[in-house]
Parts: C-alpha cells; sequence; structure tokens
C-alpha cells in the first residue's frame, strides 16, 4: 500500500501500530516534514509503547534528499535525524566492486549546450495575460485577501487531493488554473522554443474544447478566450518545408488522452504533421534555432539521440524536470525523420483520475519492457518505485534537483556499457556547482554510513530533529482509538464536505475567514471563522487565537472534526456517517460471486406449508393404539357449477365428492369459490358445501381410506398399496364419492356400493391396472399422470429409450414393454387356448384380453390396452371398422403404405396376432394426466375452438382383444382429476386464515390470500398490484419517521438510512422471522408433485431431462400425426410447468428471497386498502419494522428563524398563488426553493424536504393509479407509475407553473441549462399531439424536479403531515395526469420488443466526440437509426426514436406495394403488425386479440395455414373477423390477418394512426 493509505487507515484505527510487525519503508528518504512516512512514525510510531513497535526496515539509495551536504559533519546531523524519526541504523556496502560486478556503473558524458535567445516581447505578452487573469479573478471573487491566502497558503487544497483524492473546483480556481497554463507555456517558450509553446497552448486548448464536462465547469469560457490568444500568438511552423500546421486544424485535432482541465500541465498533446522527408534534419533545426523556435538545449538532444541511431538493442529514458517537456518533445521527435529509428512515448505521474492514469503508466511501462517503446521522456516518477527495464542510454535533459535524483536516475542505466549523460548550459555555475557538490556527497554519505562521526558535543544544540507533538493538538475517540490531529483536520474537514449530498452545480467546501488580532508589543495573532456548507448539522464555528494562518486554520477544523463527532455526523472512526449500519457489514460478509440476500438470484429451499386445522391423528385409524371410532367427522361436498358451455361430453359427465376433514373449516373458506379452467369454452365454479357431521365405523373408515388410496394412485400416477401406504397426521382428509340422487342423511350420500365395488375387486393384483405398471415389468417408462419433465418423454421423443420407434396409435410416449414381455410375465391369459371367432359382436357382446363384455357396458368406461399399459376412455364401438380395415396413412404423406391394415400393423410392429380380427374396434379416447385446472390455460391461447379441432387427430382405435377393463369408472377419474386442484386452493386459504389470525386484524382472508401468491403461479391473482401500492407506503411512512426522529441528519444519510429499513434484503429477514416462507404460494401448481393424504409423489431421475413441447406446430409430422389422449378442448395443452422447482421431495420448494420481500410489501399494500393506515402500520409492527408515528414523541419543529432580508426577496404571494395554498410557517418555502449552490446565510437547502416530497408523492400517485385504474394489470400499473412518479415529468410541471422562476440558487451553469431547458420545453409543448410522460426529447436538470418535491414536502409539513391537502394541492398542478391510453411505451424498449418479435438482432454502437454522444442502431447488421446528444441516454432514446420512424415507414411501403392492381395482397411480406396490434389493445384496455386457424393443408414440404383474428373492443364489441392470406407459417398467417384488423380498426378509430 501507499504511504498515504497506511497513514489513512491508522488515523481512522482500522488497524492499529500494535498489530503491525514488519514495516518495510522503500524510499525512506521520504520520511521529513510533513510526508506521510514522517506523520506515520511521529502520530503512531513513537506515541506506541517500546514493547508494541513494530520492526523498521527502509531502503533507499541516499538518505539524504537534499541538493548536497556541506560538510561530514551536516551529512551525519541529516543522517542521525533519519534514524531518530526511523527508529533504525544507516547501512551500506563496504566495498563496490562486489555491488558493481551485478549492478555496473554507466559511463558519465557531460554534453554542454548553448544558452537560449529570450523572446522577450512573447514572454512579456504572456506575462501581461497572467496579470490580467490574476486581476480578473481578484475583482471577481467574493472571497477577501485574507480568505484567499489562508485557503491557499494552509495547503488545504493539495492536502485535500492528496489525503482524499478529492479535487476542489471553484470560480477562482479556473482563474489559477489558467495562470498555471500560461505559466506552463511560458517556460516551454523559455526552455523548447516557440514551436515547442505553440504546440503546449494548442494541446491546452483542444483538452478544453473537447472536456464533455465543460458546459458544466464555471469560467471554462474565460480560460478558452485567452488560450485562443496564446494560440494566435505563438502560431508558427518548423520550417519552410513543413507541413501547413495552422491552429484552426490543431484545435480540431481530438486528443487521444485528454486531461482534467484542473490538471496543471498534464493534458496530451496533439498529433501533428511530420516535417517533410527531403529536408535534413540539422538544416531543419538550424534554421529553427537560428529563428529562436527551437532552442540549442532541444538541438543538443536531437544530436544525442542520433549517436545512437545504429546502437543495437537502444533503450533510452530522456529525465526532464516539468510535465510540459515530457509531453511535448516526444511530438518533436515524431516530426523528425532522421529519428524514426526511435519509438517514443511520454511517462508522468498522475494527479486526479488515479485509476485511469495509473493503467496508462503501467501499459506504457509494459509496451518500453517488450520492446514496442524504445525511448522514455520521464519525470521524476520514473525515478524510483517502478519497475522499469535496464536501459543502456540515461540522459538528463534537466539537471537533477537532489543529490538522490542524480543517484536514482543514474540507476536506471544499469546495462553493461551503458551512458548516463547530463546536459549542462555552458557557462552556468550552478549547474557546474550542483554536478561537483552532488559527486562530492555520494562519497561523503557513503564514507558518514561507514565510519560514524561523532556528534558529542552537539548534545546542547537543536540541531537534532524532535518528535514531540504540540499539547491538544490530537482528538482522539476512545472506544476505537481513531485520531484527528492539527496535520489531518483541514483535510478531513475538506473530505466531510465533498460527502455531502450535492449536485454538478453545487461545490461544497468549507470557507474560512480570517482575522487579523494585533496585541501589544507588536504581537499578532489570527483566529479563523469555518463556514461550512448549508446542509451541515451546524454551519458557522468560531476558533481560537493561534500564532500563524495556518495554525488557525487547522485549530477550527480540528475543533469542527470533534463537534461533528458528538452530533452524529462523524462515526467512531472519524470518517463522515453515511447512515450505514450493521445492515450495511452483513452484505459485505457475502462471498464475492454468491447472489446477495434480497434478489432474485437468491434462492433457497423452504419447507413447504401445511395449515394446522389439516392436522388429524383419525387418519392413523386401524393402526395399533389408534382407535378413531370417538373422531367425529365433518363432511363437505364438493359444489361444482359449470359456466359456459362445451362439445365434449365427457367434460360434463363427472362424479360428486365429498371432502372428510377432522376439524371444521373456516367460513371464509366455505363461502370462497374457485375458478377451474376445464375447457376453453367452460369454467366451472367449484365451492365446499357443508353437509354435517359423521361417525364412522373403524370398518368403514378402512374402507374410505382403502378407496380415496386407489383412486388418487391412479389420478396422481403413484403406485400405493392401501395396507402399506404411509399416514401423515399433518395433512388429514378424505375423498368420497357421492350417490347423484338428494339425500337427507351425511351417511347415506356416501356411494358405499361403489366404494366397495372398488376396494373388493381383484382387478388391482394386476399390476397393468395398476399405477406405474412400467415398475413392475422393469421399463421405467410411465403410463399416465404427471408433467413430461420428471418422465423422460426427452428421450422417447429422440428415440433413446428402449430403442422404441414412435408408436402410432399411441403417441410418442411410447409402449410400456413388448407385448411378449408383458405376456411372458403371466398378467394376461393364455390367448392360445381362445379359438379365433368372430360371433361375439353379433350378440352385442366384445371378447376382451381376459373377459367377455356387453357392448352397452363398455361405453363410458376405462380400458387398459394390454400391449402398452396406456388407459383410454372408451367413446364408442365402431362396427363398421375392424382389423383387417386398411391402416391410415399420415396426412401429406403420398409415399406408399407401411401397412396393410390395423392386423398386418400389429403383427409386424409387436409380433401380435389378432385373434378376432372381425371384431369391430374401441373408438376411445386418452385418459389424460392430471391437470393444474387453476390457471386460465386457455386465455392467452391465440387459437379458439372450432369445430375442426374435435376431430383432428384425436380418437384411438383399438382391437378389443388387447384390452383390459380397469375397475374405475371414466366419470369418476374425471370427476376425481379436479380434486387436486380443489384442494390446493382449499390448503392456500387455510394458510392465509391461519396467517390472518396470526396478525389479529380483520382483513378478508382472500386478501391475505391474493398477498401470499406470486405471478408465477400463473393464476388469476397475484401479488404485485398489492406490492406497488404497499411498496410506495412503506416508503412514505419510513421517511415522515426518519425525518422527524433525525433532524440534524442529511438526506445522504437519511437515504441510505431508509434503504436500510426497506430494502429487500431487510424485509427478506423478517418475513424470514415470522416464518412467511411456509405461507407464500409461488410455483405453478403441478399435480404431480401434490402429496395427497396416502399418496405421496414419486420422482424419477429422468426428471432432470431437457423440456419438450410434444404437440408444438414445428414437430416433424411424424411426430404429430399420433392421437392425442386429452379432453378435446386440451389438445393443445401438455406445455411446461412455468415456475416450477425441480427437488427431490414435494415438502421442499425453492423461493426466492427478493419474493419474500415482496411479499411483505404485498401484506403492507391489502392491509392498507382493507384498513386504511391503521391496519397498513399495524401490519408493520407484527412484522417488526417500528416506525410509529405518533405526533408526541415529534413535536412539530419550530418555525424557521430566517434572516428579513432573504424573507423580502421572496415573492411569497406569486409562489403561493401558482400552488393555490398559504403557508403557516413560510420559512419552510424559503428552504423548498434554495439549492446547495446558494451561500448558506442561515437558510438550509431543500435537500431534507426533498427527501420527504419524494416519498409524499411516491405515495400519493401510487395510490391515485391503484385505485383509479382496479382493472390494470400488475405490469402496466408499473409502467404508468413509472412515468407519472419521474423526475423527468415533475421538471416539466415546475416549468409549466413557472416554479422554475423562484429557485434560489448560485450558479450561472445551472441558471443557463434551466434556460435551455424551458426552451426546449416551449418547442416540445408547440409539437401536436406530443404528449412527454418522461419521453421529452431534452433532458431537464434534476433541480427543477427536485423543488417539486421538496415543495410538497413544504407542504406537507406545514399543514401537520396531512397528505390530502398535499393531494388536493397537486392534483390539480400534475394535471393532465398519465392513463393507459397516454402511456408511450420508451422507445428503446418498444424497439427491442419489435426484433425479439422479428427475430432480428439489435445492436447499439455509441462513441463519443468530444462533448457530443452518438449511438447509431443496427438491426441485423444494417444501420436504422443514428442521434447525437450531450448525454449517452438520451442520444439512444432519439436514435430507438429515428429507428421506429424507419421501421414504420418501410411497413407502410411493404403495404402499399405489395397491393396489386386487383387490390388482392401478394404473399412473403413481413410487416410488423401484431405488435402493433397488441400496443393498440394495451393501451386501450381492451383484452388481447383472439386467433384461430381457420386452415391448415398441404404436403409437409409446402404446408399453408390461414388464420383469422378479431377483438373484442371495449365500446362496440367483438369486431368482425379478419381472415388473412394461406402463409407458409403460422406467424406469416397471423400478420396477414393483422394486417386487416389494423386497417379495420384505423377505420372505425382514427387517432390509433
Amino acid at each position: 500500500m501507499t504511504a498515504q493509505i497506511l497513514l489513512n487507515i491508522l488515523r481512522h484505527s482500522i488497524i492499529k501500530m500494535e498489530s503491525i510487525n514488519l514495516l518495510i519503508l522503500d524510499e525512506c528518504h521520504h520520511a521529513v516534514k510533513k510526508h506521510p512516512y514522517s506523520l506515520v512514525m511521529s502520530e503512531f510510531y513513537h506515541t506506541t509503547s517500546k514493547d508494541n513497535r513494530p520492526t523498521v526496515f527502509g531502503m533507499t539509495a541516499s538518505p539524504v534528499n537534499l541538493k548536497g551536504v556541506s560538510s561530514q559533519e551536516d551529512c551525519a546531523i541529516k543522517i542521525r535525524n533519519l534514524e531518530t524519526k526511523l527508529d533504525s541504523i544507516v547501512c551500506t556496502v563496504k566495498d563496490r566492486r562486489e555491488l558493481e560486478k551485478h549492478v555496473p556503473m554507466p559511463l558519465e558524458i557531460v554534453v554542454q549546450y548553448d544558452k537560449a535567445a529570450v523572446l522577450w516581447s512573447l514572454h512579456e505578452k504572456i506575462k501581461q495575460m497572467e496579470v490580467e487573469v490574476e486581476q480578473t479573478a481578484h475583482s471577481s471573487s467574493r472571497k477577501s485577501k485574507w480568505q484567499f491566502m489562508g485557503a491557499r497558503d494552509a495547503g488545504s487544497k493539495d492536502e485535500l487531493r492528496l489525503v482524499y483524492g478529492v479535487s476542489e473546483r471553484t470560480e477562482s480556481d479556473g482563474a489559477a488554473n489558467l495562470i498555471q497554463k500560461l505559466r506552463a507555456i511560458n517556460y516551454a517558450l523559455g526552455e523548447l522554443g516557440q514551436w515547442c509553446a505553440y504546440k503546449v497552448a494548442v494541446s491546452f486548448l483542444t483538452v478544453l474544447q473537447n472536456d464533455e464536462r465543460a458546459n458544466f465547469q464555471l469560467d471554462v469560457k474565460f480560460q478558452e478566450s485567452y488560450l485562443k490568444k496564446v494560440v494566435a500568438l505563438l502560431q508558427c511552423q518548423l520550417s519552410e518545408g513543413a507541413a501547413n500546421e495552422n491552429g484552426a486544424k490543431d484545435a480540431d485535432m481530438h486528443s487521444s488522452d485528454a486531461q482534467n482541465a484542473d490538471e496543471i500541465e498534464e493534458g496530451e498533446l496533439t498529433n501533428s504533421h511530420a516535417v517533410s522527408g527531403g529536408e535534413h534534419v540539422d538544416v531543419i533545426i538550424g534554421a529553427a534555432v537560428a529563428d529562436g523556435k527551437v532552442t540549442p538545449k532541444v538541438q543538443a538532444l536531437i544530436k544525442i539521440l542520433l549517436k545512437y541511431q545504429h546502437t543495437e538493442d537502444f533503450h533510452a529514458i530522456i529525465f526532464v524536470e516539468r510535465v510540459v517537456a515530457a509531453l511535448v518533445l516526444p511530438k518533436v521527435f515524431a516530426e523528425l525523420p532522421s529519428l524514426s529509428f526511435i519509438k517514443c512515448a511520454s511517462l508522468i505521474g498522475h494527479n486526479n483520475n488515479q485509476e485511469m492514469r495509473t493503467s496508462q503508466m503501467q501499459d506504457t511501462i509494459a509496451q518500453f519492457r517488450d520492446g514496442r517503446i524504445t525511448l522514455l521522456v520521464a519525470t521524476s516518477v520514473a525515478e524510483e518505485g517502478l519497475d522499469i527495464r535496464q536501459c543502456n542510454v540515461v540522459i538528463r535533459f534537466d539537471l537533477a534537483k537532489t543529490v538522490l535524483a542524480y543517484i536514482q536516475s543514474r540507476g536506471r542505466a544499469r546495462k553493461p556499457g551503458s551512458d548516463y549523460i547530463l546536459m549542462l548550459e555552458r557557462g552556468n555555475l550552478s549547474h557546474e556547482t550542483f554536478l561537483r557538490n552532488a559527486r562530492n556527497s555520494e562519497e561523503t554519505l557513503r564514507k558518514e554510513a561507514i565510519e560514524r562521526t561523532d556528534l558529542s558535543h552537539l548534545k546542547d544544540i537543536q540541531r537534532l530533529s524532535s518528535t514531540d507533538t504540540l499539547s491538544g493538538s490530537v482528538y482522539q475517540v476512545q472506544s476505537t482509538g481513531a485520531i484527528v490531529s492539527l496535520n489531518s483536520a483541514v483535510g478531513l474537514i475538506h473530505f466531510y464536505c465533498s460527502q455531502l449530498p450535492s449536485d454538478r452545480y453545487s461545490i461544497l467546501r468549507p470557507e474560512f475567514i480570517m482575522q487579523r488580532h494585533e496585541r501589544p508589543g507588536g504581537l499578532t495573532e489570527y483566529s479563523c471563522k469555518l463556514q461550512l456548507p448549508c446542509n451541515a448539522p451546524f454551519q458557522q464555528l468560531e476558533g481560537p487565537l493561534c500564532c500563524s494562518i495556518r495554525i488557525a486554520q487547522q485549530a477550527v477544523c480540528l475543533a469542527a472534526c470533534k463537534k461533528l463527532h458528538e452530533m452524529g455526523a462523524f462515526t467512531d472512526m472519524l470518517l463522515p456517517d453515511k447512515g450505514s449500519g450493521e445492515e450495511g457489514e452483513k452484505v459485505e460478509q457475502v462471498d464475492e460471486g454468491d447472489p446477495l440476500p434480497g434478489t432474485a438470484r437468491h434462492r433457497e429451499f423452504y419447507p413447504e406449508g401445511v395449515a394446522t386445522i389439516l392436522r388429524g391423528e383419525w387418519i392413523l385409524s386401524g393402526k395399533e393404539g389408534c382407535n378413531s371410532s370417538e373422531d367425529e367427522l365433518y363432511m363437505y361436498a364438493v359444489k361444482c357449477d359449470d359456466i359456459g358451455t362445451t362439445k365434449d361430453p365427457f367434460l360434463t359427465q363427472v362424479s360428486n365428492f365429498a371432502i372428510f376433514f377432522g376439524s371444521e373449516l373456516d367460513a371464509e373458506v366455505l363461502s370462497m369459490t374457485m375458478d377451474l379452467f376445464v375447457a376453453r369454452t367452460m369454467i366451472t365454479k367449484a365451492s365446499l358445501v357443508f353437509q354435517g357431521t359423521i361417525k364412522f365405523a373403524a370398518t368403514q373408515l378402512a374402507a374410505l381410506k382403502s378407496f380415496h388410496v386407489r383412486l388418487m394412485s391412479i389420478v396422481l400416477d403413484v403406485d400405493v398399496d392401501p395396507l402399506t401406504t404411509p399416514w401423515d397426521p399433518a395433512k388429514a382428509y378424505l375423498f368420497v364419492p357421492l350417490i347423484a340422487e338428494k339425500y337427507h342423511n351425511p351417511l347415506e350420500g356416501i356411494d358405499w356400493c361403489l366404494v366397495e365395488k372398488i376396494v373388493e375387486t381383484n382387478s388391482w393384483n394386476n399390476p397393468l391396472q395398476r399405477a406405474r405398471p412400467d415398475v413392475y415389468l422393469g421399463t421405467n417408462e410411465r403410463t399416465l399422470g404427471g408433467d413430461r419433465r420428471e418422465y423422460g418423454f426427452g428421450k422417447l421423443r429422440h428415440g433413446m429409450a428402449f430403442g422404441h420407434k414412435v408408436h402410432p396409435t399411441y403417441g410418442i410416449r411410447g409402449a410400456v414393454a413388448q407385448f411378449d414381455v408383458v405376456k411372458a410375465s403371466g398378467l394376461l391369459p393364455s390367448r392360445d387356448s381362445i379359438e379365433p371367432t368372430d360371433v361375439y359382436h353379433s350378440k352385442g357382446k366384445l371378447q376382451l384380453a381376459d373377459s367377455c363384455i356387453d357392448v352397452q357396458d363398455l361405453v363410458g368406461r376405462i380400458v387398459t390396452a394390454a400391449h402398452s399399459g396406456k388407459r383410454f376412455y372408451v367413446d364408442s364401438v365402431r362396427y363398421d371398422m375392424n382389423a383387417e380395415n386398411s391402416f391410415p396413412r399420415k396426412e401429406g404423406y403420398l409415399g406408399p403404405l407401411e401397412y396393410s391394415s390395423y392386423a398386418d400393423y400389429y403383427r409386424q410392429k409387436y409380433g401380435v396376432d389378432l385373434r378376432h380380427k372381425k371384431q369391430p374396434l374401441i373408438r376411445g379416447r386418452g385418459v389424460s394426466y392430471c391437470k393444474n385446472l387453476l390457471s386460465p390455460r386457455f386465455e392467452h391461447s391465440e387459437e379458439v375452438e372450432n369445430e375442426e379441432n374435435l376431430d383432428k387427430t384425436y380418437y384411438v382405435y383399438l382391437p378389443p382383444e388387447l384390452c383390459l377393463i380397469h375397475p374405475l369408472p371414466g366419470a369418476l377419474v374425471r370427476g376425481a382429476q379436479r380434486l387436486p386442484s380443489i384442494m390446493r386452493r382449499i390448503e392456500s386459504m387455510l394458510l392465509a386464515v391461519q396467517l390472518k389470525d396470526m396478525i389479529r386484524y380483520p382483513v378478508p382472508a382472500m386478501r391475505i390470500l391474493e398477498a401470499l401468491t406470486a405471478a408465477s403461479c400463473q393464476e388469476t391473482f397475484c401479488y404485485e398490484r398489492a406490492e406497488l401500492l404497499g411498496d410506495a407506503y412503506l416508503k412514505w411512512v419510513v421517511s415522515i419517521f426518519l425525518f422527524l426522529k433525525y433532524p440534524q441528519k442529511h438526506e445522504g444519510q437519511l437515504t441510505r438510512m431508509r434503504q436500510q429499513m426497506v430494502s429487500n434484503m431487510v424485509l427478506y429477514q423478517y418475513a424470514l422471522n415470522k416464518g412467511l416462507q411456509s405461507y407464500i404460494q409461488a410455483d405453478r401448481f403441478a399435480p404431480s408433485r401434490w402429496a395427497a393424504p396416502g399418496v405421496l409423489p414419486v420422482f424419477d431421475e429422468d426428471s432432470k431431462e431437457a423440456e419438450y413441447s410434444i404437440f408444438d406446430e414445428e414437430c416433424p409430422a411424424g411426430e404429430t400425426e399420433p392421437q392425442k389422449d386429452f379432453y378435446a378442448d386440451d389438445c393443445i395443452e401438455n406445455m411446461r410447468e412455468d415456475g416450477e422447482v425441480e427437488s427431490d421431495s414435494s415438502c421442499y420448494r425453492v423461493l426466492s428471497s427478493k419474493t419474500l420481500a415482496d411479499v411483505v410489501e404485498a401484506l403492507i399494500g391489502v392491509y392498507y386498502v382493507e384498513g386504511g393506515e391503521n391496519a397498513a402500520n399495524h401490519l408493520m409492527r407484527w412484522i417488526g419494522i417500528q416506525v410509529d408515528l405518533d405526533p408526541k414523541d415529534f413535536p412539530c419543529p419550530k418555525p424557521y428563524n430566517i434572516p428579513e432580508s432573504i424573507m423580502r426577496s421572496v415573492d411569497f404571494d406569486a409562489i403561493e398563488g401558482a400552488l393555490n395554498v398559504k403557508f403557516k410557517d413560510r420559512g419552510l418555502l424559503v428552504e423548498a426553493i434554495t439549492h446547495a449552490s446558494r451561500p448558506s446565510s442561515g437558510v438550509s437547502c431543500y435537500q431534507r424536504l426533498e427527501f420527504v416530497g419524494d416519498a409524499v408523492l411516491d405515495h400519493l400517485i401510487t395510490k391515485h393509479l391503484f385505485f383509479t385504474y382496479t382493472n390494470l394489470p400488475p405490469g402496466r400499473l408499473t409502467d404508468l407509475r413509472a412515468a407519472a412518479v419521474n423526475n423527468e415529468n415533475f421538471a416539466r410541471v415546475a416549468v409549466k407553473h413557472k416554479l422554475h422562476v423562484y429557485l434560489r440558487h448560485g450558479s450561472s451553469a445551472l441558471e443557463a441549462q434551466i434556460r435551455d431547458f424551458v426552451k426546449d420545453i416551449q418547442d416540445e409543448l408547440a409539437k401536436e399531439g406530443f404528449n412527454y410522460f418522461g419521453l421529452g426529447d431534452c433532458k431537464a436538470p434534476k433541480v427543477l424536479g427536485d423543488i417539486v418535491e421538496s415543495i410538497a414536502g413544504a407542504i406537507f409539513l406545514d399543514n401537520e403531515r396531512d397528505a390530502f391537502i398535499v393531494w388536493k394541492v397537486f392534483q390539480p398542478l400534475l394535471h393532465p395526469m398519465v392513463t393507459p391510453e397516454t402511456l408511450p411505451m420508451h422507445p428503446v424498449r418498444e424497439l427491442q420488443e419489435r426484433c425479439q418479435q422479428q427475430a432480428e438482432g439489435l445492436e447499439y454502437k455509441a462513441t463519443r466526440t468530444g462533448n457530443i454522444a452518438t449511438v447509431e442502431v443496427f438491426i441485423d447488421g444494417v444501420q436504422i437509426g443514428i442521434a447525437q446528444n450531450p448525454q449517452k441516454k438520451m442520444a439512444q432514446k432519439l436514435a430507438a426514436r429515428n429507428a421506429l420512424v424507419v421501421l414504420k415507414e418501410k411497413e407502410e411501403n411493404a403495404m402499399t406495394k405489395d397491393m396489386d392492381k386487383n387490390g388482392e395482397k401478394k404473399n412473403g411480406v413481413q410487416i410488423f403488425t401484431r405488435q402493433t396490434l397488441n400496443d393498440i389493445c394495451l393501451r386501450r384496455q381492451w383484452p388481447m386479440p383472439q386467433y384461430r386457424c381457420v386452415n391448415e393443408g398441404g404436403p409437409a414440404h409446402a404446408k399453408r395455414f390461414v388464420y383469422a383474428v378479431r377483438v373484442n373492443t371495449s365500446d362496440r364489441g367483438w369486431t368482425d373477423e379478419c381472415i388473412g392470406e394461406p402463409m407458409p407459417s403460422v406467424k406469416k398467417a397471423k400478420d396477414s390477418a393483422a394486417t386487416l384488423l389494423l386497417e379495420l380498426l384505423n377505420r372505425c378509430y382514427p387517432d390509433n394512426r
């Protein structure tokens, strides 16, 4: 680490000196005066007890960093002082010959040059400019002479920059910076010549013009005007033959390494044109020297370099004194063709922008090391501390200032045979004297280090430095040990001010007002008055009397540090308090790369919650020690009412059920009605109806349990045995069948005959009739139920499972096993003993695999295919078809027939010879797996039901002799498939009721369930709307609480404290503490993972398989041909269950910690809607957010004591008239319109009021939108809120009502930007039909939006914290409010969605030239739009908008050209219509367009699709159906239909255009 970093962390007690064992100081000769090395030793090392001090090891080339030593005794004193400071002893090598074997000494060469002629006229003109600038700065400065001297002489700016890396920027700094530039140019003029000085001036001017922050820097135009004069004054050419270089061209050149304007001379010089190669360098330079354009010193340097033209492996360093020389000399070399063998670069130190400059320095050194650069022109930064490769030439262009620099620069020439060249001015005695003194001093130092001089006779002479510090010069925090001393106090106060909230218009810094006090006897003392910025806890502090200006300034800063710490503005480590506490420290403890708690990526396993009311020991009856004969069970019938109609008769043929619970359910559960989306055109309303209580006999309960297990094992496809299955008392209820007739006694309502028949049948002994026959047969492939992700259908789709081919009859799921495996298992009776006969069907009977049955009894039943294990509902018996009928070919397939008949198919495919070929075939429909009926599966489907869908690849034809009758009736299974979805909702509702009872506040449980349900559940409700409202309310309440509780804290601290109270990470912890993770519904319901009592889900290893939709439109024809075993309305339904989580147990699921935080906000929102502020505050207290706003605890602040002169300067009547409100305490209004750039004068700036007003407006506007647009989807509501609550919108409100006129500020740059913005707004409003909700073309100054929020905060506080009055004032101010119809889509987002829809590549390319950012938009590599703006984001928005205009023009042109003479459209033109249609529906709050497939035909290689579309408008009902043209893809077919509908809507609603 650097010395300054070590000093900082010691001062702030981040580490202590006692914890350091070894302290290694490189270049330890710096440990003098106020260098950090010296301060570390004096402030910490020598104040630590000797037992706890570290060992110090210092390294240096010379222990004395001076021009030389006058005598051996002088040398001894200096070395002894260093030894005392470092508590060490100086040592060196006695025999240098041994050292020189490894580090050879270079040959020292002295080169003399003539003194340059002085260009008096140019020097005088530049000096005159310096005087003018200084006078202008003093006349415009508000500081007195003492202020200016105090701030500058005390070195506060340098200390601030060096210690904390903060740059002070003031109006006077602009002038001071210009003076420094003029002096640098003057130096270049004298040392390097007019041509080099001209290059320097052009460079400074170019950097100033290209600085992107120039628009916001003070006094930039002032600097620019003077630099242009200098460029014109110095303009010259190197020679007659040189390329023309005029000031205009150089000024336009872009500087590749532009530095900050506040850096003294460190702007990279612009590239120049090379001198023509035909002129000899000596002639050119000789002529230039004669004209004064180049000095003899530069000429001598060029001649030295030319001598090394043919040197092998040439690597050299030229040391210069000033940065300006290091930057301009490489440009000189680049213009001389004779020096083309040199690859030159500059190496200079850094002031600000440390990361960039440090990386540049390291890159330059790396290039020098590997040979890409052969010559470095360096300042003293290259003398020490950098790892630079060994050189064979080192040139001192400027002579070293100290012995140390002389020795260190020589040490860079370490190669054998190296040259160390010293350039001396001929006849300059000071140069010769220094060189002689340096050589002597080096020998004296080496001798003193070996033979120590006796200094005992000097004991009484104070020539040895002291390490004592002044008493009272340190303030130390006892708890941490952090200290601030006189040395560090000024820098710490500057650092504190720089950390206060500010913008680019306000430079927050301390002001120092010095006073001289004359005392009797000619003694002069000074005192300093400190003025802090207006948002500091206190503004003024008087310092004590001191003997000098510097000490007076340090003393008042030390007192200020102490006071700031006592007031809580400094932490106990004496660092500015940013409002961060323990929570901020917790974040830092997270491992790098791990998601932070509270984010969506931070996910953890949590147990799934089960309501305690479901618990019942009665479910364990039949086990040892469990007797339930005394238990009374509560019977609830499942009432189902169908809304709508369906053409599928099976959907209405379902059995009735009841559910038995061990406890009485809450009334809210019974009043709840749930929608089951069973079909596209029919919704079933399900609810529970209490039937009474029943006490069962043990045998009856055992029979019901057995029935429950048998039924649910088939429905959920889990093979369990009623006698061995485990029962969990935590989830105790049973499903029981009811009779169809009315009943009076609950016991009579149970269908006991069906229960007995199903429980006692022997069919369950056949594994093919139970769930999962694949487990028995060892094929490990499921037959029914569950989603495909768990059952390995990905393998089957690609033909990888067991070598099976696609099954042409039963779909791609594949057979359970080859028929010979089934036959060999003994599960079927021997077919050989049965004689082939065809007489059964004539008598109304059919021969099945194991029995003979009447045809009438077969219809409606479920059969199991013996060769596959699949189950089917029997729709009918087809007497017109038998096994000898021809086997159907695939649609669009024109090749030869693969199978001649059904019998041939089974013989070839399965090796089954059908015995009853004349029997009619059974027409069946596949038994679908159990689905999630809670999600509106058909709502967003673009196809609507039509008659063709019923017959399309729907039925299955089976030979009866391969079928087994299943013991469960079809209606029973279909009814039972609804039960998991019903129970999921009941279980969720019971958890919501349980949570409501815990919170103890009367709120409808259904609303609590809404707050607990995530959007990923894909149900008809979710928490997102409530979360939006709860987020705004929480922010509002916490903001008021913090504002009132901490009147001394500034806006930055309050914002961070609020973040810690309402951040997702904190809310996530609150949710965990209350156990909310058990109540949340975050995943889409998947029946395959749902655990019914006695039937736990089974998870296969195949669940990790990739996800495929087996009925996608893009599937090859061979895979989509097989019949679909689903409900007719569900033929496209087999999509992935979104939001599902792969896990190994049903009782655990994964939740993101952001979901938990969102639920907390949603609960707050729900309680606020249902019970107002009292309910919301009760919920917040319950969750753990302590923000009680008791007026007794927070009395209203006293009226502001504002100077009368300021009160007279504000036009209160005009402001109150614009706002239509009267202020009781006008001091609040003054504060609300005062910017931080305004000098303090006893008035705080608006930042604290803005903090409150931001939260108040956010809450009020969100509340307004929430209750106004009750049916708006959450995403759209979020967009509305974002458009209404943003700084751009508020800024335009300020301009519209002329509030900006009353802003009190002190920044000319801010004034100019507001003036430009007002003009731009007037131009915007002049555009016809323009609405600007956050999408204006001009970027608003943030200050304008801030004062709108601060005025809202002032009104809120002035009216005893009544938000209603704020809304009463602001509702007309905010008019017109954004609505769904006027809400524009952000151009960047709109373009992105368009490109995603059309599968096009979108790319933005941004460049910056000077102060202008350019953004280009490319679509599929072609540039579509371009825009320029000073702000990059605004340029991107404008570029996206321009691109959209181009695309829409192309769309319109395509539509026009697409029309032929007959008005018919040609095929194949792809235009962006569906997105436009969707946007219209969103804006008008219409349902999404409904598409349906009218026709699909043609061979597989040339299919054509025809689609129709219509929209249900809110005012005119359904539109006419628009049918598009045949297209080769579904997307293009929908586009074709959408184009026609758009034309229709544009005729009906002209405003759509």
